[in-house]
C-alpha cells in the first residue's frame, strides 16, 4: 500500500503502518521528529544523547503502535513517550554519576589545581585575631559552643566540666570576645 506522504492524516498512516507499510511509519517519524527533538533537547546534555533519546522514542513508538488508542492525536502520544524517555535518561544520568571520567579529563590535558584563595573578610580576620587572644579554655568553649554548635551537655561530657561550669565559662568567654572585638588593640 503506497500512501501520498504530504496530505495523509496521521490516523491513516498509523493504520497503514499496522498493516505492514514501513514507509507510512517513516512519514510519521519525519512529521513529528522536530517536536520530539525539541522536547528531548531540553533534557539531553549533548547531540549524541539527543540522538539516542529520539531514536529510542521512535523505536518504542513503532513497537507499541498497537497500543495507540486514537483517543488523542498521534503527536500527543509520541510526545508522552518522549517525555518518559527523557525522564529515564535523567534517572540513568543521576544513577551513573558524572559523564566524564577522571582518566578522560587527564588524557585530554586537564590539570587540576587548587582554587585561588579568596581574601578573607576584614571582620573575619578580626574575629580570628580576637579568638587567638582568648585563654585556651575560653577559646575551647567558644569553638565548641558557637562554631561547632554543640550543646552545653555535649561540652560538659567532652571537657569533664559540670554544665553550670560550661555555662559560666561560655558567658565569660563571650564577654571577653565581645570586648576584644569592640576594642581591637
Amino acid at each position: 500500500m503506497v500512501i501520498e506522504e504530504s496530505s495523509t492524516p496521521d490516523e491513516q498512516l498509523v493504520e497503514a503502518t499496522l498493516a505492514g507499510d514501513d514507509h507510512a511509519f517513516a512519514e510519521l517519524a519525519r512529521r513529528h521528529k522536530n517536536r520530539v527533538f525539541g522536547v528531548a533537547a531540553r533534557f539531553a546534555r549533548d547531540a549524541a544523547e539527543l540522538e539516542d533519546i529520539c531514536q529510542e522514542v521512535f523505536v518504542q513508538a513503532y513497537f507499541k503502535l498497537r497500543q495507540f488508542r486514537r483517543d488523542s492525536p498521534f503527536e500527543h502520544w509520541v510526545l508522552r513517550i518522549t517525555t518518559h524517555k527523557c525522564y529515564d535518561y535523567l534517572r540513568k544520568r543521576r544513577r551513573d554519576g558524572p559523564a566524564i571520567s577522571v582518566d578522560a579529563l587527564l588524557e585530554s590535558g586537564y590539570e587540576p589545581r587548587a582554587p585561588e584563595p579568596h581574601a578573607p573578610h576584614p571582620d573575619l580576620e578580626r574575629l580570628h585575631a580576637a579568638l587567638a587572644q582568648l585563654s585556651p579554655k575560653e577559646r575551647l568553649v567558644i569553638t565548641l559552643l558557637e562554631l561547632e554548635e554543640r550543646s552545653i551537655q555535649e561540652i560538659a561530657g567532652l571537657t569533664g566540666w559540670s554544665t553550670a561550669n560550661v555555662k559560666v565559662r561560655a558567658f565569660r568567654a563571650r564577654a571577653a570576645l565581645r570586648k576584644l572585638m569592640e576594642n581591637p588593640s
